[in-house]
C-alpha cells in the first residue's frame, strides 16, 4: 500500500537570524588541527531542547575535548544574555531532558571500580532550571540506576511515572515520581509474566506491558481496556516467525484503541489500530511499498501527528496540517540535509531541530515565533567542512541475485581510490546516512567508503532481515564481497586498494574477511568484533528478547576456530570493559593469531565499553591513529 496524499503545505518565508549562544566559531575552531585530532574530539554540543512553555533552552555543552558536559539554561527572550550554568565535578553528565517548565532531569555515569574490575555506574538527578536550591537524587537505596521515563504527567506538574527496578529483584516495575520531594509510589509490580514495556495512555494509567514467554520462547504483547485491572495477551514475537509487533501508543481520542506497528502477514511493517474490545487491526493507515515504517509521531498530548521511515535519511510523514506546514516549510530551507525535529514547545511557536549530511557533522537552529530561524550551534565545529563528502543512497546486486542497499561516500578528485567496505553492527541493524563519524574520518583521508545494508539487516521487510538467518560469515559475508566487487567493476576502487573495517558485528565480519579464499581485502580492521558464536550465545543469557529472539539465527563461521586460514594482515581493536562484547574475544583471536605467526597488530583501549559515545578523546586519539596509519601503511592502500 502507497502512503496516502500529502496534505498540502504551508510554504513559510523563514528569516535568518543570529542567535549569540554559540561558544565558538567553526572558522576558527578547526586552526592547526589535523584530521585526527579534529574527529577524536567530543561534540561541542550534545543535545538543545526547549521547554514545554517555549520560555527556555537548556543545552548539553562540552568544557573540553573530552567532552566534561555542563548545563546550560537561556532565556529565549534573552538569548544573547549570560546562561543559568549547571555541572558536577565527579560524575559526567549523560543527557539532560525537561521534565516540566521548571526542572529538569539529568543523568550521569561515573567509572568505578569494584573488585578489579571496572565499569560504568548510572545516576540520575532532578535541578531547577533556575539553578536556585540543591540536586535532587532519587532512588539512593539503587546502587546503579537504570530506569526509563514511561510519561511525563502533564496533568500532575510534579510527577512522573518511571520503569525501575525499585526492589532489587531483577524485575522492573512502575513508579510514580514526585520530582519536587523525590517520593516514590509503587503503581505497578512487575512480575514472570509481565515486567517491561509499559506505556501509559494520556490520563497515566499503565495500559501496556510486555513479558518473556520461555515456553513459546518469545516476548509476549499485554494490554488492558481502560480502567480495567485485567491483561490481556494480544500477541507473542516469536524467534522463529519474528514478525514486528510494537505498540507505538494508545489512542487519545478513542482510549481501548492502540496504535502498532506490525507486519500482519505482509513482508514490510505498516501503522495500524488495534481495536481492544474486538481484539482487531485495522486497515493500515501508513506503509512504503520498499520499507518498512519505523515509527509512529505523537504530540506532547498523544494526539497523531504522522509516521516515521527510513530512505536515504529517516523521514518524517507529516498528517496534522500546521505541524506538516511547519515541517515541510523548514526542508524548502535546507532541502539537501537529514532534518530532526528534537524538540518543540507545546504551542509550535518554538522548534529546536537539527540538521545533518556528509558535510554538516550536525547543526542546530531555533525555529521561533514559526518565522525566524536562529542558529543555535554546532556539533562538531572544529572539523574542516573542506574535506567532508556527502554520501550517495545506492544499490547492487549480490552474487544470487538479491538487491543490497548501500551508501557510498567518495573523496574530493578523481579515482580509483582506495577503498573501505564498513559493514553496520548488531546485525540486526541498518546504516541510515546523516552524517557517519567513521565514514567521514576515512572520506577526509581519501579512501571512498561502502556501508551496505547487507542480509539481515532491519528496514527492508521481514524477508531481507531472515535472509540472514544462520549466515554468519556465508551470505552475508558473501554481500560484503560483492560491495566490494562493485566498487571494482565502477572503476571507484581497484582490485589491490580494497579493505575491511568494522565494530561489534562488523567487527565479526572483519575477522571472517581475513580469512576468505582468493581474499579481495588488503588486510582488515576488527573492532570489538565477536570472534566465537558459542562465546557471543552464551552472553545473550543476560539480554532475555536476545537470547530467545536471536540466539537461534547466529549460526556460520566461528572464526577463532578457523585462524590458520588467516591470509592478510589485521588490526584488533577492543575496550577492555566492553560489555556488549566482552574483551575475550578479541583476545582469544589474537591468542590464535599469535600461534599461528600471523601478521596482526593489537591495540587495546583502556576504560572503553562498547559503543561509540563511550569512547572518549583519548580513546578516538588512539584508535583513529592507529587504524589511518594500518590502512595507509601496512595495508599499502595508500
Amino acid at each position: 500500500m502507497k502512503p496516502f496524499k500529502l496534505i498540502n503545505s504551508l510554504v513559510l518565508g523563514f528569516v535568518f537570524i543570529s542567535a549569540g549562544v554559540s561558544a565558538n566559531t567553526a572558522s576558527k575552531a578547526n586552526e592547526g588541527l589535523d584530521i585526527v585530532e579534529s574527529f577524536s574530539i567530543l561534540p561541542a554540543i550534545q543535545t538543545i531542547q526547549v521547554s514545554p512553555d517555549g520560555k527556555k533552552l537548556v543545552i548539553q555543552r562540552a568544557r573540553s575535548k573530552d567532552g566534561d558536559y555542563i548545563i546550560e539554561v537561556h532565556e529565549l527572550a534573552k538569548l544573547g544574555q549570560e546562561p543559568v550554568r549547571l555541572g558536577a565535578d565527579k560524575m559526567r553528565v549523560s543527557s539532560v531532558s525537561w521534565l516540566n517548565n521548571k526542572k529538569l532531569g539529568v543523568n550521569f555515569r561515573q567509572l568505578v571500580e569494584n573488585k578489579g574490575k571496572k565499569y560504568w555506574t548510572s545516576k540520575f538527578a532532578i535541578i531547577n532550571a533556575n539553578g536556585k536550591g540543591n540536586w535532587l537524587v532519587p532512588f539512593k537505596k539503587q546502587g546503579n540506576v537504570n530506569f526509563n521515563l514511561i510519561d511525563i504527567l502533564p496533568e500532575q506538574e510534579n510527577e512522573v511515572l518511571v520503569e525501575i527496578d525499585i526492589n532489587d529483584n531483577w524485575i522492573p516495575d512502575v513508579v510514580q515520581l514526585n520530582i519536587e520531594s523525590g517520593r516514590e509510589k509503587l503503581v505497578l509490580r512487575g512480575n514472570d509474566k509481565i515486567n517491561n514495556g509499559f506505556i501509559a495512555d494520556n490520563d497515566g494509567e499503565i495500559r501496556v506491558a510486555s513479558g518473556w514467554n520461555h515456553a513459546e520462547q518469545g516476548v509476549d504483547v499485554f494490554a488492558r481496556l481502560k480502567g480495567s485491572s485485567d491483561w490481556q495477551k494480544i500477541h507473542t514475537v516469536t524467534g522463529k516467525e519474528r514478525e514486528t509487533f510494537e505498540i507505538a501508543g494508545v489512542s487519545s481520542e478513542e482510549p481501548n484503541k492502540l496504535y502498532v506497528i506490525a507486519n500482519n502477514g505482509e513482508d514490510k511493517t505498516g501503522a495500524y489500530l488495534f481495536d481492544l474490545e474486538k481484539r482487531t487491526l485495522s486497515d493500515r493507515l501508513f506503509s512504503l511499498e520498499t520499507l518498512d515504517t519505523d515509527g509512529i509521531i505523537f504530540d506532547r498530548g498523544g494526539m497523531l501527528r504522522g509516521f516515521r521511515y527510513s530512505a536515504k535519511y529517516p523521514e518524517y510523514y507529516i498528517t496534522e496540517p500546521q505541524y506538516q506546514g511547519i515541517y515541510e516549510g523548514v526542508k524548502q530551507a535546507f532541502p539537501d540535509s537529514y532534518l530532526a525535529f528534537v524538540s518543540t514547545s507545546d504551542d509550535y511557536n518554538n522548534i529546536v531541530f537539527l540538521t545533518q549530511s556528509g558535510r554538516d557533522p550536525g547543526t542546530y537552529y531555533l525555529l521561533k515565533d514559526k518565522k525566524n530561524i536562529v542558529k543555535l550551534g554546532e556539533r562538531m565545529p572544529f572539523i574542516d567542512k573542506d574535506k567532508l563528502a556527502d554520501s550517495k543512497y545506492i544499490s547492487y546486486q549480490a552474487r544470487d541475485g538479491r538487491k543490497i542497499h548501500a551508501y557510498l561516500t567518495q573523496p574530493q578528485g578523481k579515482g580509483p581510490f582506495p577503498s573501505i567496505v564498513l559493514p553496520h553492527g548488531g546485525p540486526w541493524g541498518r546504516d541510515t546516512i546523516t552524517f557517519d563519524e567513521w565514514t567521514q574520518l576515512l572520506v577526509a583521508h581519501g579512501y571512498a567508503v561502502i556501508q551496505p545494508n547487507f542480509r539481515g539487516s532491519t528496514g527492508y521487510g521481514l524477508e531481507h532481515w531472515k535472509a540472514g538467518d544462520a549466515n554468519w560469515g556465508l551470505k552475508m559475508q558473501d554481500d560484503l564481497d560483492d560491495a566490494a566487487l562493485f566498487m571494482i567493476d565502477k572503476g571507484i576502487t581497484s582490485k589491490d586498494k580494497v579493505a575491511m573495517f568494522g565494530w561489534s558485528y562488523g567487527g565479526y565480519a572483519a575477522f571472517v574477511a581475513s580469512m576468505r579464499d582468493n581474499n579481495l581485502y588488503q588486510c582488515t580492521v576488527a573492532g570489538a568484533g565477536v570472534s566465537g558464536l558459542s562465546r557471543i550465545n552464551a552472553t545473550l543469557n543476560e539480554s532475555a528478547i536476545l537470547s530467545k529472539l536471536q540466539r537461534p539465527t547466529i549460526k556460520g563461521i566461528s572464526p577463532v576456530e578457523q585462524v590458520e586460514k588467516v591470509n592478510v594482515p589485521i588490526l584488533v581493536v577492543h575496550g577492555d570493559i566492553d560489555v556488549r562484547v566482552p574483551i575475550e574475544h578479541s583476545q582469544a583471536f589474537v591468542d590464535e593469531l599469535k600461534k599461528h605467526k600471523k601478521e596482526h597488530k593489537y591495540v587495546v583501549l583502556e576504560g572503553a565499553d562498547h559503543f561509540l559515545n563511550t569512547l572518549f578523546y583519548d580513546h578516538k586519539q588512539k584508535f583513529y591513529s592507529e587504524l589511518i596509519d594500518w590502512l595507509d601503511n601496512t595495508c599499502g592502500l595508500k
